[in-house]
């Protein structure tokens, strides 16, 4: 039985495919208001203006191309059991060939029911752009993301992913957005633990941290995570 390799990614992951993190200079919460675009107030009181938001998102991720650290992820699973938890809503993880890809704030490319969360519909590139009109099977439908002020309904699976991790990695984030960032609290204590960022945060003792965006650290992480070097 392979080794449980589990890796918790955020928008440093896919930054270098040219996907706008939310946070940094010049990242998307400096042009858009966040609790217009990205909350459920913000949904209630404008959700044209939230549907036209995450419509131009859809329209920015199909020029994006999966990068070399998420194909560096596939490539790990020739020796690991590798699951990813990731807080990004594209589908680069998919598109790259990972089999294992738990989605916390919801993905992109797929609408849900308003009266009915568990119907999901996933948009194809010829249809990408949705209205507060649009129907689906009878449904008027919302972007398929957690706004904030909402409960993340993944976040269970992923504190039990990460207590089975006989490795932890962590790519790409701040370790700044709850509760995403707790889940470093779960690993079982002796677990192996890596942290790659570009600017990485203060992270507990015993962590080891490859300051590098995500193509380098990737490559430096399997480099040391490969069983046959």
């Amino acid at each position: 039985m392979k080794p449980k390799l589990v890796i918790s990614t955020g928008a440093g992951m896919s930054a270098e495919s040219g996907i706008s993190t939310f946070r940094d200079a010049g990242g998307l919460w400096e042009k858009y208001p966040v609790m217009q675009v990205a909350s459920a107030d913000g949904y209630a009181a404008n959700p044209a203006l939230v549907h036209e938001f995450y419509n131009q998102r859809r329209h920015d991720l199909l020029k994006a191309e999966p990068n070399a650290g998420h194909l560096g992820l596939v490539d790990l699973e020739q020796w690991y059991d590798v699951y990813v938890i990731t807080q990004n809503v594209d589908d680069l993880h998919e598109r790259a060939g990972s089999k294992n890809v738990l989605h916390l704030h919801g993905e992109l490319m797929k609408v849900r029911a308003i009266d009915d969360e568990t119907k999901v519909y996933t948009l194809h590139p010829g249809a990408l752009d949705t209205t507060p009109d649009t129907v689906i099977d009878g449904h008027r439908v919302r972007p398929h993301i957690v706004f904030f002020q909402e409960a993340v309904p993944n976040i269970e699976p992923a504190i039990q992913l990460v207590s089975e991790a006989d490795v932890f990695v962590v790519i790409g984030t701040s370790l700044n957005v709850y509760p995403a960032a707790g889940l470093l609290h779960y690993v079982r204590p002796g677990t192996p633990v890596y942290y790659i960022d570009p600017h990485p945060a203060s992270v507990p003792a015993g962590v080891t941290v490859l300051p590098l965006p995500a193509t380098q650290g990737v490559a430096r992480l399997a480099a040391m995570l490969n069983p046959v070097r």
